[in-house]
């Protein structure tokens, strides 16, 4: 039986000597938990910090961020870096407007917003009014929309809000119309669908919390409830539970028509099966069309005993096919549009024709295709990049939206009837992004295996190794990183690149750029290749000269902060500068808390010998040692219940522990704030203002006026 101590500290039930000579890090109380895995003993000095709500914590973080706003308020530039943010981020926002019938909801922001407004017009030239605005709220602008969904008759709309960026939701609906605020108020819903069936709507929720548990607490057993618009929740009917898998996540939706229900059932992040329920029949039963969880569906339309659905079973990079549910096994499945090379990234109907995207080596094409599958025509894009499109079968008319990290987000309306383009809205912030240039490289890994990176600099920018560089990378859960505008975080860091940094973003696998084989090369006992990947990526850069180990800085947030956080594990010197933001740090228990049990499939559990060993070999928390960090900026909030702080906690208080060069090892804890979603702008603002300044200062750039 082996002993392993974590970070190879000693058990002790008392002060640990995290204080590194340069900084006074507030003392953490080490304990001596321990956990016994597959005869693997494994110390875990600083449990106690999973209590967010314990005394001792709060005190630790009010301590902890009293360093960080000391070490942070140093720096001279520091309030110029957020005025510029201010100005980067004040300029017109538009999201990509959806039609229900003849009206068009879109959100806007007119640049001084925290949230964007949810507007309506009858028409695309119609007068826009203000549908809900978010801002409304609260003061601080803390409390957001987490979704909308239009009634299929276009009366009612309902609406999810999250406060302080929370998963947990409350839904409520308003008159169109009117813009009548009703008496509908549900609670205690996660990631839930809105499925509207006449006068009400079908959607997911869990028991209520106990007090005190609702961020923290395993997320189990959901149940389908339909809600009639205008009754209590308490009067609402129970549709749906599995009691023998209480981990499951539930969801349902309504085809347009409202003839079938569709009820998904996930065991993870990646991967549904699911069922359908006729509704014009009162006493049909679930009819199962997939059972398995190795594929994602989705259906997109019916016609009479017919699914029309976006699928990747028996496809890694996607097609569309039609599903008898007289004979529903996928054997008998008809190809509308097979498999091909790229990878078919969405499909929406406008009308009688469909609305296809590709991914063509991580940059967006658009398509008009026929029901039969036939391609009629290319939606020409204004150049390299990424694009969201909405369709509805009951419109010609659909919207797109097209950006990269130097483009700001704009937005065209399509008619699917004449092949035309118009322009709906194009921002204008002052950034000049002629001033620019985007390449794409093709880079080996570790195994040969050839990786794509997008590389953003000034035009003419000398490469001589002495740039500043940030490097940021995701590489997980079959997500796509785009190229994209931002002007005050990853992707597009503006500022960063107007004082002659160099950006990079690879697309590594664990990411869906490529399919579910780009995936899964990614995952559990692969995951290895993904911190691979990513410290290729930054070789590459120095290689080339685009910047040294000197003036590089890495970031990654949420399973791109387990990239961060493994990174500078195993490669110590590969930075100067590490952020890594709201991170999953603790391998061994991530799947203990809130959703976390849903990423088993790309992580793998503790729970299991051979995934524990391999967790246990790149596990953040369990491989910091004694030697030189890069200067690290920990990021994480209050309310997170997503990817619980206890990971920030635990392993910025053992980065501190062991750290033996003179970089600082800091932490920012955010309040009143959660994942990052919702998040408003004014807080995005501090927050990136306050990375930013890490940056500049750590890599000795000069922040110009």
């Amino acid at each position: 039986m082996k002993l392993i101590y974590i970070a190879g500290a000693a058990l002790l039930l008392a002060s640990c000597n995290n204080q590194n000579s340069a900084f006074n890090y507030p003392k953490a109380r080490k304990v001596d938990t321990v956990t016994n895995y597959f005869g693997t003993k494994v110390a875990d000095p600083y449990r106690w910090l999973e209590n967010d709500t314990a005394t001792e914590t709060e005190q630790w973080v009010q301590d902890e961020n009293k360093v960080t706003e000391d070490y942070l308020s140093k720096i001279t530039f520091r309030d110029s870096i957020k005025q510029r943010l201010k100005q980067l981020y004040h300029y017109e926002k538009y999201s990509v407007p959806f039609m229900r019938g003849n009206y068009v909801f879109y959100y806007k922001n007119n640049g001084s917003q925290n949230q964007s407004v949810l507007y309506v017009r009858e028409g695309i030239t119609g007068t826009p009014r203000v549908l809900l605005d978010p801002n409304s709220f609260s003061k601080d602008g803390t409390v957001s929309i987490y979704a909308i969904s239009v009634s299929n008759d276009q009366k009612y709309l309902a609406y999810g809000i999250s406060r302080a960026g929370s998963d947990w939701n409350e839904f409520y609906v308003i008159d169109i119309a009117s813009g009548k605020q009703l008496n509908d108020s549900l609670n205690y819903s996660k990631f839930s669908d809105l499925g509207w069936q006449g006068s009400g709507f079908y959607y997911s929720r869990y028991d209520a919390p106990a007090k005190g548990a609702a961020l923290v607490k395993m997320n189990e057993s959901p149940k389908i409830y339909y809600h009639k618009v205008g009754t209590s929740q308490n009067d609402d009917k129970l549709i749906y539970e599995d009691k023998e898998h209480p981990k499951r996540t539930l969801g349902a939706y309504t085809t347009d028509d409202e003839k079938y229900l569709v009820l998904h059932y996930e065991e993870s992040s990646d991967g549904n099966a699911f069922s359908v329920k006729d509704l014009t029949n009162p006493n049909s039963s679930f009819v199962p069309v997939v059972t398995n969880f190795n594929s994602d569906n989705t259906v997109i339309d019916d016609d009479g005993n017919k699914l029309l659905v976006f699928t990747s079973k028996g496809a890694p990079k996607y097609r569309l096919v039609w599903i008898d549910l007289n004979s529903p096994d996928s054997a008998n499945w008809k190809d509308v549009i097979p498999e091909q090379e790229n990878l078919l990234e969405n499909v929406g109907l406008s009308g009688d024709k469909l609305i296809v995207s590709y991914l063509d080596n991580v940059k967006t094409k658009l398509y008009v295709y026929s029901m039969d599958g036939k391609m009629l025509n290319e939606i020409k894009l204004p150049g390299l990049g990424s694009s969201e499109f909405s369709a509805s079968k009951k419109n010609s008319t659909v919207f797109y939206s097209f950006t990269n990290y130097i483009t700001l987000p704009t937005i065209f309306s399509y008619d699917v009837t004449d092949g035309k383009s118009t322009l709906f809205a194009k921002p204008d912030n002052g950034f000049k992004s002629e001033d620019y240039e985007m390449e794409q490289v093709f880079y080996p890994s570790k195994d040969g295996t050839k990786i794509p990176m997008y590389i953003v600099h000034k035009k003419g920018l000398k490469m001589d190794g002495n740039n500043p560089c940030f490097l940021y990378a995701y590489g997980g859960f079959n997500i796509s990183i785009l190229p994209a505008y931002n002007p005050g975080s990853a992707p597009s860091p503006v500022i960063f690149l107007e004082h002659g940094g160099v950006y990079a973003v690879p697309n590594i696998r664990g990411g869906g750029e490529f399919g579910e084989k780009w995936h899964e090369a990614g995952t559990k006992l692969n995951k290895q290749n993904v911190f691979d990947d990513y410290y290729a990526a930054s070789c590459y850069l120095v290689d080339h000269k685009y910047t040294s180990r000197n003036k590089l800085a890495i970031n990654g947030r949420s399973n791109g902060g387990l990239l961060i956080g493994a990174s500078i594990t195993e490669h110590p010197n590969m930075a100067k500068v590490a952020i890594p933001t709201v991170g999953v740090l603790d391998m061994l228990r991530y799947h203990k808390f809130t959703i976390g049990w849903s990423w088993s499939n790309d992580y793998g559990t503790s729970d299991d010998p051979v995934q524990f060993q391999n967790l246990f070999k790149y596990s953040p928390l369990h491989n910091v040692r004694d030697t030189s960090y890069p200067a690290t900026l920990i990021t994480t909030a209050d309310h997170d219940d997503r990817v619980v702080p206890a990971h920030s906690f635990k392993f910025a208080a053992t980065l501190q522990e062991h750290q033996k060069g003179s970089e600082p090892v800091l932490i920012r804890i955010d309040h009143n704030a959660g994942h990052g979603g919702g998040k408003p702008i004014s807080k995005q603002i501090e927050e990136f203002g306050d990375m930013w300044s890490f940056v500049f200062y750590n890599l000795g750039m000069n922040m110009k006026s």
